[in-house]
């Protein structure tokens, strides 16, 4: 696996003040796939969405590119009182089946008939919320509206954005973070149990969309101020726009993606990104090794629509058994 080798020099900067022995620092271990299915020519046989069992407590669902060329990931973290959904996913799938049959296989093998599910999203947009019908009315379903009112009631925020709160699913501190600048509802989720925090849109490998700069700034400076001392396993987003050849990303709309950069990042990315940020003045668009800071202009925005009108058109190709 490829890092950057400013990303590994800034991590292990720090590094001494998160573990001080390699042993593993009392996080629960999990493993991610080394690649994620690609668009096939036969949608027939792909799933809707891909499920992947980071470790018993903890899944990543990705959607199939036969649904939406948008692809996102939701997860799926459980604690002993409560599980935890994170984003309802793109169109065209049927997310509430998917992750209902997740649910029941996870009660079958923890020997119980039932758990509560919170719903809750990274932000806004349609990519993210498109299933929420699905689980509006759920039993046994607390389902929160994409907006941050709604986070500060919910949470208890008193300072948004610039207060961390905690959530317990039972056993599972989880850390809300808000990073609104990609939408002004978007916030970052650091589950304490396995180090792994949640990024949505505003981090991963692709194109960070920017619609409010000065936002943007000051919430990459908040998250990578958050990091300092945490134990952070892996940083996760919602998408992966970018091929593994550095600075070199996948056109908008592109179906198949053989040689996706991989989902995962680290400390050092948001590092490198707050550091990029710091010298930059006003939204200009900046390409960094793995990933493309995207200010949402006149051309980005057309190209976008443009896109998704040529997906909605294919729609009605797309039949599943």
């Amino acid at each position: 696996m490829t890092k950057s080798w400013l990303a590994v020099f800034l991590l292990a900067a720090i590094s001494w003040a998160q573990a001080p022995q390699p042993d593993g620092a009392g996080l629960e271990p999990g493993v991610l796939p080394d690649r994620w299915p690609t668009a096939s020519p036969r949608c027939m046989e792909m799933e809707e969405f891909y499920v992947h069992e980071y470790n018993p407590n903890f899944y990543m669902l990705r959607q199939s590119p036969c649904t939406d060329y948008e692809k996102p990931f939701i997860y799926v973290i459980l604690g002993s009182e409560k599980a935890l959904l994170w984003d309802t996913g793109s169109r065209n799938a049927r997310t509430r089946e998917a992750v209902d049959r997740l649910m029941e296989r996870w009660l079958k093998a923890n020997n119980r008939m039932s758990i509560p599910l919170v719903v809750v999203h990274s932000h806004h947009h349609s990519d993210h919320v498109a299933g929420d019908p699905q689980f509006v009315g759920r039993p046994d379903t607390t389902f929160l509206k994409p907006d941050v009112e709604s986070l500060k009631a919910f949470f208890g925020f008193k300072n948004w954005p610039d207060e961390v709160v905690t959530y317990d699913l039972g056993n599972r501190l989880m850390d809300i973070v808000p990073i609104p600048g990609h939408t002004d509802d978007s916030f970052a989720l650091y589950d304490r149990r396995t180090g792994v925090l949640l990024t949505g849109d505003t981090v991963y490998p692709g194109r960070l969309y920017v619609t409010d700069f000065a936002d943007f700034k000051k919430s990459i400076h908040r998250l990578a101020e958050f990091t300092d001392g945490k134990l952070i396993a892996h940083v996760l987003g919602n998408h992966i726009e970018q091929t593994r050849t550095p600075y070199l990303e996948y056109p908008i709309g592109k179906l198949s993606q053989p040689e996706e950069h991989e989902l995962e990042m680290n400390v050092g990315t948001i590092l490198e990104l707050d550091r990029a940020l710091s010298h930059m003045n006003g939204p200009a668009r900046l390409a960094l090794r793995d990933l493309t800071i995207y200010p949402l202009d006149p051309e980005v925005l057309k190209s976008m629509r443009a896109t998704q009108h040529k997906s909605e058109e294919a729609d009605h190709k797309i039949v599943w058994p």
